[in-house]
């Protein structure tokens, strides 16, 4: 009885193996089969980026000294012209949009793009020229330099919206002073920048958000198109791509991708697992995390890949004792990649004689009644 029992299971299960290519194609045969050694360059799993290790110092954009005098910016102006000239003048002055500075007595003096040193031999200049002061000495003071106001939201540490200076407001900037990157951070970054409006002449338009408090809008006015900028540090940073930022942008620090991949089939611990941030998985890495094979001859694996932007999924024929010795077959892992562990006729007569030993050794013991 004990030998027509194993007989039959080991038929059934040959029957079961040469059913099972057909009971996986019932929903839909839309997968293509490719084996380790010959995969296309577009089906191979993008490399692993460890954002944390990207040099963010050549994001940086070029930087402004803050003594440089730029439109906006608030100045403290004082002249002093001696005992027999007009009195002390101190008075804070705003640097327009077209650079210059109303001066009292002096009128309009260009300042934008100077030091504060050249600002005051500027000012100097100008009332001896217009014979306002005879001999005059100027200082200038930064009062306030204007800023843009940056928002980062994502994946940082602080998330919120932030004051730089304008000739300081790069993409580092941002991130630094959002405390840089959180452990979630993948390597993409979205750069908003909201609609704007604008006004004076088509070819010298203007930022209205840029005039004073409470300025009404010029006649000649009109709205900007919001725009939407998708950055990878990884490229930029080894390019040295300057990234500059403008008042009212949106900094969005996208996240990593969470899909884990899944380990099923003749392994010990199948389960979903994550892919580590900092290195590459491999097959045979994803397999030992799973407390490697349930069986001594499983060999035969497949790893079931959707194609980026696809629905559709392609499965890739690995062995595992060709991925011992070859790191072509040992094929890279990618995001969301089910790894399966396959039955072969091998592991499944291995399976039967086990069931059969261990129902023999059963049936032989004796219970004994009371």
């Amino acid at each position: 009885m004990a030998s027509c029992s194993f007989k039959t299971r080991l038929v059934s299960f040959q029957i079961a193996w040469r059913l099972l290519p057909t009971l996986i194609c019932l929903p839909g045969c839309a997968s293509s089969v490719y084996h380790a050694s010959s995969l296309p360059a577009e089906l191979e799993a993008p490399p692993v980026n460890n954002v944390h290790t990207v040099d963010l110092s050549r994001l940086s954009g070029f930087a402004v000294s803050n003594e440089l005098i730029e439109p906006g910016d608030v100045l403290e102006v004082t002249i002093v012209a001696g005992i027999t000239e007009h009195g002390p003048l101190t008075i804070p002055v705003r640097v327009s949009d077209n650079g210059s500075a109303g001066i009292p007595l002096l009128g309009e003096v260009a300042l934008a793009g100077m030091e504060l040193e050249q600002a005051e031999q500027a000012i100097r200049a100008a009332a001896v020229t217009q014979g306002v002061y005879r001999n005059p000495h100027v200082t200038v003071v930064m009062e306030k330099k204007r800023v843009n106001k940056i928002t980062v939201v994502g994946a940082v540490e602080k998330p919120g919206t932030y004051e730089l200076p304008r000739g300081s407001s790069d993409l580092l900037a941002a991130l630094v002073a959002a405390s840089g990157l959180s452990e979630e951070a993948g390597t993409e970054v979205e750069i908003r920048s909201p609609a704007r409006r604008l006004y004076g002449l088509p070819n010298q338009r203007q930022d209205l958000m840029a005039s004073y408090p409470g300025q009404p809008p010029a006649p000649d006015t009109q709205l900007s198109q919001p725009r939407s900028l998708r950055i990878n540090l990884m490229s930029a940073s080894q390019s040295g791509q300057e990234v500059n930022l403008a008042d009212g942008d949106v900094v969005m620090v996208l996240k990593r991708d969470p899909n884990p991949i899944q380990v099923m089939g003749l392994v010990r611990k199948p389960n979903k697992y994550e892919l580590p941030t900092n290195r590459e998985m491999y097959v045979l890495d994803a397999i030992a995390g799973a407390g490697g094979v349930s069986s001594q001859l499983a060999d035969k694996v497949f790893v079931i890949r959707r194609l980026p932007g696809s629905s559709d999924t392609s499965v890739i024929k690995v062995s595992i004792r060709r991925a011992k010795r070859d790191s072509v077959e040992n094929i890279r892992l990618a995001s969301g990649d089910v790894v399966s562990v396959e039955q072969t006729p091998s592991t499944v007569a291995l399976d039967a004689v086990r069931n059969f030993v261990h129902f023999s050794v059963g049936a032989s013991t004796r219970v004994p009644f009371f």
